[in-house]
């Protein structure tokens, strides 16, 4: 047998382990460092890991976490990989405008307005019922510095709103209390496929017998167009809601108010707005043609008044005054459709392009 040689080390070092406490402490201050100097890499984004993980297992630490799992788990990083905002780096989102879109519909509404300005000066259409464009849009700053021109267009937006508010609550309320009911639903099915086709300016003798020509008359003829609008959303709403998140509701205890709160309106709010989008534009048509027929006071009687006394150019820039109106409210509505339903991954998804 081979006797052991003897050491020569220090005395320390002979006892039982003193070598590898000696090794352990080393490693120790190892990862210290590292992870000192980890800390400049972090802000700089750098996820590589020096560490070794054979090395930090054979430490005896039990709170020492694994140097080997990344710095950001799956749900920080995200589907693609990158750190989002609940990561160590924020994400800033850029957004990109669409310049190629936006310059298409600008270049369309200026041929429109170059073909309509070509027309009258070439004689292809009579200048006394067409005039140019450069003259009725003159006409039409001209308007914006007279005290009638906004009192008109404060009263079509009066009747708008009023008819929107009311044409809004009544269908939501009906939506959602049809849709909730298999019973309603089939009950009124008939009856809604009967009364939506029928057009509004059909109520326009009915509603002069009614009211005469107060706003009420045009209020008939708003509330009737947009309700079924936003009514019919709103089915299409309650019918799409998962039964599975239903039957779950259902199974923690969630009552029809609770099941309405947090099940069925975050489902139907996309088709609500959408309705609501919709109606907009159809009340301010019917505002218009309500003041064009019945003569309630707004842009359409001004209308009808300057087309009755001969003077176009007038006519031309108050139907241009209203086609600009159309468009601060559909903007707007859309606005207020993104800040609502920011949530929404069809909104996200927009943002995001």
């Amino acid at each position: 047998m081979t006797e052991p040689t003897p050491s020569t080390g220090a005395p320390g070092q002979h006892g039982p382990g003193g070598s590898g406490d000696i090794h352990r402490e080393s490693e120790v201050e190892r990862l210290h460092r590292l992870e000192s100097s980890s800390g400049s890499d972090r802000r700089r984004g750098d996820t590589r890991r020096h560490t070794d993980a054979a090395t930090v297992a054979g430490l005896d630490i039990p709170t020492r976490p694994d140097p080997a799992a990344p710095r950001t788990s799956v749900a920080q990083s995200g589907v693609t990989g990158r750190p989002t905002s609940s990561g160590p780096s924020r994400a800033t989102r850029k957004p990109r405008r669409d310049w190629g879109t936006k310059s298409l519909g600008l270049v369309g509404l200026l041929g429109f307005l170059v073909i309509w300005e070509v027309l009258p000066r070439t004689g292809i259409v009579n200048p006394t019922f067409l005039p140019p464009a450069s003259e009725a849009i003159a006409d039409l700053f001209r308007n914006v510095g007279l005290t009638a021109f906004w009192q008109a267009v404060g009263d079509t937006m009066w009747q708008w709103l009023l008819g929107m508010l009311i044409a809004c609550i009544a269908a939501t309320v009906l939506g959602f209390l049809i849709g909730s009911s298999t019973f309603l639903r089939r009950f009124t099915n008939s009856t809604i496929e009967f009364m939506r086709p029928v057009p509004s300016v059909a109520l326009i003798p009915l509603a002069v017998l009614l009211f005469g020509v107060e706003i009420e008359s045009a209020l008939l003829l708003i509330v009737y167009a947009s309700f079924w609008q936003v009514l019919i959303q709103v089915l299409y709403g309650v019918a799409d809601v998962d039964n599975v998140a239903m039957n779950t509701a259902r199974s923690y205890g969630l009552g029809p108010l609770a099941r309405l709160r947090y099940v069925i309106f975050p489902t139907a709010l996309p088709y609500l707005m959408t309705g609501v989008r919709l109606a907009s534009a159809v009340a301010l048509i019917l505002a218009i043609t309500a003041q064009l027929i019945i003569g309630n006071p707004g842009l359409g009687a001004e209308i009808a008044k300057a087309q009755s006394g001969g003077s176009y150019v007038a006519m031309y820039a108050l139907i241009l005054a209203t086609g600009l109106l159309g468009v601060i409210i559909n903007l707007v509505m859309r606005m207020i459709e993104r800040k609502v339903l920011s949530w929404h991954s069809s909104v996200r998804t927009e943002v995001a392009k």
